[in-house]
């Protein structure tokens, strides 16, 4: 098994360094739970050359003050650290002989992934995982803000899963990433519509229309939507599309590595997957069901 999606700092954190020994510990973590394979993919949003690059993106995208201001807040207190130093770091554990692949979590910046392509283009990326966090300036999946959770009593929640997959087809669309994030995060504070099929069928073709794989996660037992991302119906339609999948865990500290990778396995298996998407300089290899990359 892979894990896919793995994060150096907790989510409050912005500014403390990391070592190779952080990385180390959740290799072990890893390997003790079956996982052979990890990647270290940090937020794009921490970095100060990103921040440069996307500039105040919020401003243009979302006309409520209140979440102009606190997207400002938010990028203030995360856009601290260097793209380089993070790089380098897992460059070094690569060199040490850690079974790391070296990633990032790209955020959708409508209208500007042509210069945030560029710019990750200066970097030796193994895997670039594409994801949608706010809508606008709504970070729907915000749970401890009580301003962003306001938000979902203000629309319809067919509303709100049409926003975000419109969003998660122009990310595919762009090209710029490997894999498609969590593909239904908009699920994650338990809003679903009665009839979502529409939204699964565009997720799947959006996947599948670009090359892109998708993720099999575990992080959404983690939060009040309480099962995996995708749901098993959205799970189906990848692989009825034949889109690749990697498997991951999206953990922000060492006890999260792997979570749940077991069942991750049981659900991958009875979804009728045999392979996963391993990447190496963003190129994909298909390695067996249980086994993990090179």
């Amino acid at each position: 098994m892979l894990d896919y999606h793995l994060h150096l700092w907790p989510h409050g954190d912005s500014d403390t360094w990391l070592s190779v020994d952080q990385i180390a510990d959740y290799c072990e973590h890893a390997a003790a739970h079956g996982v052979t394979e990890i990647a270290i993919t940090e937020h794009l949003f921490r970095f100060r050359q990103a921040a440069d690059v996307v500039g105040r993106f919020w401003e243009a995208a979302d006309p409520d003050p209140a979440m102009q201001a606190s997207m400002a807040s938010y990028f203030d207190h995360h856009a601290r650290n260097d793209l380089d130093r993070y790089v380098d770091l897992v460059l070094e554990a690569k060199r040490q002989g850690l079974p790391v692949k070296v990633g990032m979590e790209v955020d959708y910046y409508r209208g500007q992934m042509d210069s945030v392509g560029e710019l990750l283009s200066q970097y030796p990326f193994d895997v670039l995982l594409g994801s949608v966090h706010w809508i606008g300036a709504w970070r729907f999946d915000d749970l401890d803000d009580a301003l962003q959770m306001s938000k979902w009593e203000a629309q319809t929640v067919d509303a709100c899963w049409d926003a975000y997959t419109g969003a998660m087809e122009e990310l595919a669309a762009t090209k710029t990433c490997d894999v498609l994030a969590h593909p239904d995060l908009i699920k994650v504070a338990g809003r679903v519509p009665q009839n979502p099929v529409e939204w699964w069928d565009r997720l799947a073709e959006a996947a599948s229309a670009t090359g892109m794989a998708a993720e099999l996660s575990t992080a959404g037992f983690r939060k009040p939507i309480g099962e995996q991302y995708p749901s098993t119906p959205l799970l189906d339609r990848f692989v009825a599309a034949g889109v690749p999948m990697t498997t991951a865990s999206d953990a922000h500290r060492v006890g999260d590595v792997s979570d749940r990778v077991q069942d991750l396995a049981a659900i991958a298996s009875a979804a009728g997957l045999t392979t996963l998407a391993s990447f190496d300089g963003r190129i994909r290899t298909d390695v067996a069901l249980g086994a993990g990359g090179s």
